[in-house]
């Protein structure tokens, strides 16, 4: 019997097919193997005479990550609150990259727009909009929730990803009242979320889309990615591959740079271009050690 894993709870996971939701195990062979089933796994489980479910077998997946432990996911809705606290958006560009490195699609989802100043969403829009879908919202009053619901419909597996603090419990309560995921308070010294979410889960929104609620993070560790690599993961530098002087251009200071050139041409906001050479240099120096 075919399944979905939903959510994952000291050993026990939480399987979602056409008849029921199953609560199983694994079997032993998976740890034999240093396998560790995840939330979003297609998974073959079967129903024993005893009455209790194992898993047997795990589908291939799209992608996986390891904090939080989830795989197959179809799109991130990154998460940032619009203030209180701050956004960070090199803790964006880090999603994103992660993102597009496990194939992933991305959109952008800045919540409590109703504390901060138009100012500050504008720049936020000028920065993404021509890269990725931004969706504006605040989970508290309910505005901008039916279209960003009306964006999730299309995909099938989405996942709510960002700092703490940014509401991500506080949206999925908005997009499915239902889900009852826990919400914290903004400590007011400092600005910051508490982590709220201690599991992965995925709840099932009116469109029929799939969401998964994850544990509060502040960003993803840049593993696995090569210095040379990032040009591709940022997509507005990806379109301009192939045409710089030097064909091993990393568009740091080289002369002719396409991409360095369309920085000072305004094509490419600073903000992204400089949030792409930090991540270079962070990577350069991560190999170093």
């Amino acid at each position: 019997m075919k399944g979905l894993i939903v959510k994952g709870i000291a050993g026990f996971y939480y399987v979602k097919t056409d008849d029921a939701i199953f609560e199983c195990k694994a079997r032993g062979i998976f740890k034999k193997d240093g396998i560790i089933p995840k939330i979003g796994d297609v998974v073959t489980i079967e129903v024993l005479q005893d009455g209790n479910a194992v898993i047997n077998a795990i589908d291939e997946r799209k992608n996986e990550f390891i904090r939080p432990p989830i795989s197959n996911v179809d799109c991130f809705v990154v998460v940032i609150a619009a203030a209180k606290p701050e956004p960070n958006l090199r803790v964006v560009d880090r999603f994103l990259v992660m993102a597009e490195k496990n194939k992933a699609e991305a959109m952008i989802c800045v919540n409590k727009t109703d504390l901060a100043d138009e100012e500050k969403i504008q720049t936020i829009q000028e920065i993404y909009e021509n890269i990725y879908p931004v969706v504006f919202v605040s989970a508290f009053s309910g505005d901008g929730i039916d279209a960003l619901r009306a964006s999730m419909g299309k995909k099938e597996k989405y996942a709510l990803a960002g700092p703490s603090g940014a509401g991500k419990s506080t949206l999925l309560n908005a997009l499915l009242p239902s889900a009852e995921a826990e919400t914290g308070e903004i400590s007011k010294k400092t600005s910051r979320g508490k982590h709220t979410t201690r599991h992965a889960e995925i709840f099932e929104i009116e469109s029929g889309a799939m969401v998964y609620d994850t544990p509060g993070f502040t960003s993803f560790d840049v593993i696995d990615v090569e210095a040379d690599e990032l040009q591709h993961l940022y997509p507005e530098i990806e379109k301009l591959y192939g045409q710089c002087k030097y064909r091993n251009c990393m568009h740091i200071k080289e002369a002719g740079c396409a991409v360095i050139d369309a920085v000072k041409a305004g094509t490419i906001h600073q903000s992204r271009y400089d949030s792409y050479k930090e991540m270079v240099e962070e990577v350069i120096n991560n190999r170093e050690f």
